[in-house]
């Protein structure tokens, strides 16, 4: 049923539009869902809750979903979606969105806050942010309420997803001046928000997964702090980050092997990002990179990854693992035994909640991460 309720929201972009104007519109998110450019959005590729889609949009069974297929399934799912009212929320949790942070009128730069109907408390309450993942191209914020609504729900916590400007509007550092605003804008609107500005966990997965471990570990660097939204006596800083399979060394990776070709070309997802291949843009790649500004006084990780990753190399989340251990910042690696780009497991679902308690609520808690073996897809 989650799964389903996510695909529905992919889908209120096209549900009430015309069929002609919606194909257009499945055309245009295809291009920015096939990361590697083949002409086939892998299981790999989608967004990772929407993965339960992917056999009945696959529908001649090739293990691939192909530009028609993908405009078949969106638009057959459009027409569900405008039946059955596409953006429903949880009846417990109460829904503000599309609110701006950066005052401007870009859709892109705006935030969801999810507020549970029944708190726990009356004390403020921590925040757990999310930003989507896509390769910087694509998706969307409203990916963002399936992975943080059973917090909500449990009363103990507010839920934010954060939307940011995709690469065929600006390049790096327009997506972390952006992710910076708005932690500004829940700092800056916690007390009228009843939030706790002082307890914000950043989440994310892919692309999104860079950049929260950016923001991790880029609180103390002014200097990529930007000067957008009007809450700047406010910090960007955040008290602990779950990355879940986010680049961390663009340097690195583009040697990598992965199912992506980054050896040439400028069309993949980091060239894209930072408006040229990384080769001839190294100094922009060092500084896009988040293992460059591990030090001291960062926030806490909790970084999982999976060992067969094709997109993103499983040695990505070994690197700032590695990196900020050296710095003496608190880390916790999971590997996903057979994980791809993209992973469920009920154990890991625990260990973060255990990691999200123990940063926002101090709960006590021994978090062990032993590798957790998941179902390898075929």
């Amino acid at each position: 049923m989650k799964s389903a309720f996510l695909f529905l929201l992919s889908a209120t972009a096209i549900c009430h539009a015309q069929l002609p104007d919606a194909e257009k519109k499945a055309a245009i998110m295809f291009e920015k869902v096939d990361l590697n450019q083949d002409g086939k959005i892998s299981r790999e590729e989608l967004p990772e809750r929407l993965r339960a889609n992917f056999d009945r949009a696959d529908a001649d069974k090739d293990g691939g979903i192909s530009k028609a297929e993908h405009i078949a399934a969106l638009t057959r799912m459009a027409g569900q979606a405008k039946k059955s009212g596409a953006r429903q929320m949880p009846a417990d949790i109460e829904a503000f969105l599309d609110l701006p942070y950066a005052d401007t009128d870009n859709p892109r730069q705006k935030l969801d806050l999810f507020l549970p109907k029944n708190r726990k408390s009356e004390q403020a309450l921590p925040v757990i942010a999310f930003i989507h993942g896509g390769g910087w191209k694509g998706g969307d914020k409203a990916s963002g309420l399936g992975n943080i609504a059973r917090y909500v729900q449990s009363g103990d916590y507010a839920g934010i997803s954060i939307g940011y400007r995709l690469t065929d509007q600006a390049q790096w550092p327009a997506q972390i001046h952006d992710c910076k605003a708005a932690i500004r804008w829940i700092k800056a609107n916690a007390k009228e928000r009843g939030l706790d500005a002082s307890k914000i966990a950043v989440w994310g997965t892919s692309a999104g997964g860079h950049l929260v471990s950016f923001l991790g570990t880029s609180g103390d660097v002014p200097e990529l702090e930007g000067t957008l939204g009007k809450h700047l006596d406010q910090n960007s800083q955040v008290t602990c980050v779950v990355n879940y399979f986010g680049p961390e060394n663009f340097l690195s990776m583009v040697r990598q092997p992965s199912s992506m070709d980054r050896s040439k070309g400028k069309d993949y997802p980091e060239a894209l990002l930072l408006g040229g291949p990384v080769q001839e843009k190294e100094a922009a790649a060092k500084e896009a990179s988040p293992v460059t500004h591990a030090s001291k006084g960062d926030a806490p990780f909790f970084t999982a990854h999976g060992n067969k990753d094709p997109l993103v190399p499983f040695a990505q989340g070994q690197e700032i693992h590695a990196a900020l251990q050296k710095a003496g910042v608190p880390s916790l690696f999971q590997e996903m035994t057979n994980g791809g780009h993209g992973f469920k497991s009920p154990i890991l679902d625990e260990r973060v909640k255990q990691f999200l308690d123990l940063h926002l609520r101090s709960v006590s808690a021994e978090i062990v991460t032993p590798p957790i073996v998941v179902e390898e897809r075929k």
